[in-house]
């Protein structure tokens, strides 16, 4: 156990330092083996790379640089207006039609990063061009922005089925209900803060008869990317990393032979982007699967285990606990990393309790979703702050009443189980 604490005290500290999690795990775990003289520090090395040495986690990259494209390509705009279009004229219609399009655009990127900088970047100033404030405006994407991991194919959902072994399909399959759910709990706290300030709808004709028509048939491409990607993967075409490659080969058609706004240019910057987000993605990965592994072999998730089943009763007690632990955790540490880390530990004591692989992978993802609006980390809000030029303090405090919504929807899907497996079962 003296190992172990020197480990997780080494990585608190590096972390303090500002130190990427990569290198904070890295460090924390070869220290720690140095000290247990009976395990070969030379095991940093190689579990870093066979973890890596794995074909779902190819997905990865590929959602990301398709995610990227989309953005450039003209295929994340004409979702904007279509999903403008269905609910833009009702009260907060817009703020309702961002929340929209994040759904709809999560159902392609994966990524919560990648879905508030496209949505955000479009939305943003027409919303305060309407009379939306501004801080309410940009809390509501950086919230509406988590849908991203939830609603599949999500990039998380790879990471968890890679680090625990459950079925990445069924995680997507399972991951459609609650990203509803959330969508929809959004939408109605978007309703009930636009009638409070008076928030109307838009009032042009531009999106009705023919002009309707066109946004409709110009979107034809643009909405049938995951109908291709999640019907192949559902119809069993192809695995979720073909599907990953499937969606960037799509994306780069799209954006130049359909929409004519791809260029050579910006797709170079979509490789450029996507390569540093695996860099640091791959790195934190790579010894996260060392730092799994020692805890693995010093026995730690088979002690928690016993520790939390002396202590909780009831299986409901250890998910409140853990939940605890996850919102703890998720304001400090990026949901990939959290999850590679808590994973291999925490899955092994809610299995104890009947509570399947794949709805605790949901459970995970969302709970730690919610940490990408709230402070310190909250990557969200970070990536809306430097679209909207806001502090982090103001966004923070107009994202509190989604942040609620997002947490009720936690505890639902937490404790009432269907809303996660019932599609599984009927799919599955």
């Amino acid at each position: 156990m003296e190992s172990v604490l020197i480990c997780v005290v080494i990585v608190f500290v590096c972390l303090m330092l500002s130190l990427p999690i990569g290198v904070s795990l890295g460090l924390g775990t070869a220290v720690a083996m140095a000290t247990a003289a009976t395990t070969p520090t030379i095991l940093v090395a190689q579990k870093a790379f066979s973890g890596l040495d794995s074909f779902p986690l190819m997905a990865v990259p590929f959602f990301m640089l398709a995610g990227n494209l989309m953005t450039t390509g003209g295929i994340a705009r004409r979702i904007v207006h279509v999903a403008d279009l269905l609910v833009g004229k009702v009260t907060g219609g817009l703020g309702m039609a961002t929340i929209a399009a994040c759904m709809f655009f999560a159902a392609i990127s994966g990524s919560a990063q990648a879905t508030v900088s496209a949505m955000g970047a479009m939305m943003l100033p027409e919303m305060e061009k309407r009379g939306y404030d501004k801080a309410f405006a940009t809390g509501l994407t950086a919230t509406a922005g988590t849908i991203g991991v939830i609603i599949p194919p999500s990039i998380p959902f790879v990471i968890y089925g890679v680090a625990t072994g459950a079925s990445i399909s069924h995680l997507f399959i399972a991951g459609f209900v609650p990203g509803f759910l959330i969508g929809g709990a959004l939408m109605a706290v978007c309703y009930y803060f636009s009638k409070k300030n008076g928030y109307k709808g838009s009032t042009e004709n531009s999106a009705t008869g023919k002009s309707a028509t066109q946004i409709i048939f110009s979107a034809i491409p643009a909405l049938l990317a995951p109908v291709i990607i999640l019907g192949g993967i559902y119809g069993g075409v192809f695995t979720p990393t073909e599907a990953a490659v499937v969606a960037t080969v799509y994306s780069i058609i799209v954006g130049i032979f359909v929409y004519h706004e791809l260029t050579w240019q910006s797709f170079l910057d979509s490789l450029r982007a996507t390569a540093d987000m695996c860099g640091l993605t791959a790195l934190a990965l790579g010894f996260s699967m060392s730092f799994a592994n020692f805890l693995a072999m010093q026995q730690i998730p088979q002690k928690l285990a016993s520790w939390m089943t002396a202590t909780f009763s009831e299986g409901w007690m250890v998910l409140a606990f853990i939940l605890v632990i996850l919102l703890i955790v998720g304001c400090f540490v990026d949901n990939i990393s959290s999850c590679l880390i808590l994973a291999p530990v925490l899955l092994p004591v809610v299995k104890a309790y009947g509570i399947g692989d794949v709805h605790f992978g949901i459970i995970m993802t969302v709970a730690l979703a919610i940490g990408f609006v709230t402070p310190p980390y909250g990557c969200n809000l970070f990536t809306a702050s430097a679209i909207a030029k806001l502090s982090i303090e103001r966004i923070a405090k107009a994202a509190i009443p989604f942040i609620i919504a997002m947490f009720i929807c936690l505890l639902l899907i937490t404790y009432i189980e269907p809303i996660c497996m019932m599609m599984v079962r009927m799919l599955g």
